[in-house]
């Protein structure tokens, strides 16, 4: 049966989300909501960015009865453990990470804490728990120096350029001797270039749209050499959502599959399969803002890749689905949700 099947029962699944006050664990608390699950989210709360708009989401889904939330760190193991076992989850999504490539050259520190001892920490109340699936964000960051594009899963990822991707390769090696050791059904998302509402202050979207809005200069890195596979967040929580149910180890495995010999663990790229231009991108945000850029370019940061691009073939073989948003539609709906919370004279 799969994992979001009722087999005729009324069951209500049960959730348990690290980072629903973040951009993407609050869309994804959104969809299961709406679909009738339990969900109990876990937050640090961190000042990485503004923390008013951390609030502001979880303001929303608390609005929800079927919507509980612990505000503790993830390196807070004894706070961590229990939540998880005070909910009892059906499954658990790890989507709390301390993120940021250009963060990570700057306080490394804040990277191990987060996401090696606080992904341990999750990984150690998921075994307590047993959950039927744990699902674990990694990031296409993990690809780092490699140039065979599209990104296929079963590529080697060894050469991560900065120290944000090499803990998040980091948690899918500890996943993998975790479900090889314990049985644990796991799944690790790489996720490439995810935008839409409510989005992060330190992503480019936010940066861009703010800065155009205000009749700023925006930085460009590289000189405007930079592709991404820019992926609607919609479309992204989707994936995960249908992901659940495509448990390892329960089913054969797929054409393109990065199911391990060895465990009940697979790798699945969440993308849009489509490469932009970065110019193409900013186009766009002035299609959708009725102004035009002030474009100061730059040499590439240090930790950067010029390209990313997703073969998310793996996933349209689980699940049927496969991320379909248009760039102009997206960047559209993020500029109404910006104008609407930072209102800006002059704008429409």
């Amino acid at each position: 049966m799969a994992l979001g099947d009722t087999g005729g029962q009324d069951k209500v699944k049960r959730a348990f989300i690290t980072g629903t006050a973040g951009f993407i664990g609050f869309h994804l608390a959104q969809l299961l909501l709406k679909e009738g699950w339990h969900v109990a989210g876990y937050d640090g709360m961190t000042d990485y960015y503004d923390v008013s708009l951390k609030y502001r989401r979880l303001e929303l889904l608390r609005q929800h009865r079927r919507f509980t939330a612990t505000e503790a760190l993830l390196e807070d193991a004894g706070a961590l453990s229990a939540a998880v076992d005070a909910f009892r989850p059906d499954v658990i999504v790890h989507l709390a990470a301390q993120a940021g490539v250009r963060y990570s050259i700057e306080n490394p520190r804040a990277y191990v804490d987060a996401n090696l001892l606080g992904t341990f920490n999750l990984m150690e109340a998921a075994l307590a728990a047993r959950p039927a699936h744990l699902l674990m964000a990694s990031t296409s960051s993990v690809y780092g120096a490699n140039t065979d594009m599209p990104y296929a899963e079963t590529h080697k990822a060894d050469t991560q350029m900065s120290f944000y991707a090499a803990t998040k390769k980091a948690n899918e090696a500890m996943a993998h001797a975790w479900a090889h050791i314990h049985g644990l059904p796991t799944t690790m998302f790489r996720f490439f270039t995810v935008y839409g509402p409510w989005g992060r202050p330190d992503m480019a979207l936010f940066k861009f749209t703010r800065a155009i809005l205000a009749g700023e200069a925006i930085d460009i890195y590289n000189h405007g050499q930079m592709w991404r596979d820019f992926t609607y967040v919609d479309d992204l929580v989707r994936g995960i959502r249908l992901l659940i149910d495509a448990v390892p180890g329960q089913e054969a495995p797929a054409a393109l599959d990065s199911l391990s010999k060895v465990a009940p663990w697979r790798v699945v790229n969440i993308g849009n399969s489509t490469k932009v231009r970065l110019e193409d991108f900013i186009d766009a945000i002035e299609a959708a803002t009725a102004r035009k850029a002030i474009r100061n370019y730059m040499d590439m940061q240090p930790g950067d890749v010029p390209a990313t691009w997703a073969d998310a073939s793996l996933l349209g073989q689980l699940t049927g689905y496969a991320p379909k948003t248009p760039l102009s539609v997206g960047v559209r709906r993020f500029v109404d949700w910006y104008i609407q919370s930072y209102p800006v004279p002059g704008a429409d």
